[in-house]
């Protein structure tokens, strides 16, 4: 009977790179304990660190985090007033 191939996140993917590369358990521990193959979790810490480099190529979008801020803070503005008005109208009509 065929197993059927697993497939891990990619959070799932750093987080086993991560523990790969501070080296506090061997491959062998590692593996036993995430029930992944030791030739997976270093092919994973490989990649981990040859990609690294591209987090730190692309800016954040700090910029897009501000408009966003103030979009978001003037939604939540509105629909507070909108709130403040419904209770206001229910009250009158004695809900």
């Amino acid at each position: 009977m065929k197993t059927k191939r697993r497939k891990f996140s990619a959070g799932f993917k750093a987080q086993v790179a991560i523990e790969a590369i501070k080296e506090r358990e061997t491959l062998a521990e590692l593996s036993k304990r995430l029930d992944v193959h030791p030739n997976m979790i270093s092919k994973w810490k490989q990649e981990f660190i040859e990609r690294s480099s591209e987090i730190f190529n692309s800016k954040a979008p700090e910029e897009n985090f501000e408009v966003e801020k103030e979009r978001l803070f003037a939604k939540i503005g509105q629909l507070e007033m909108d709130r403040d008005w419904l209770k206001k109208i229910s009250k009158r009509a004695g809900l």
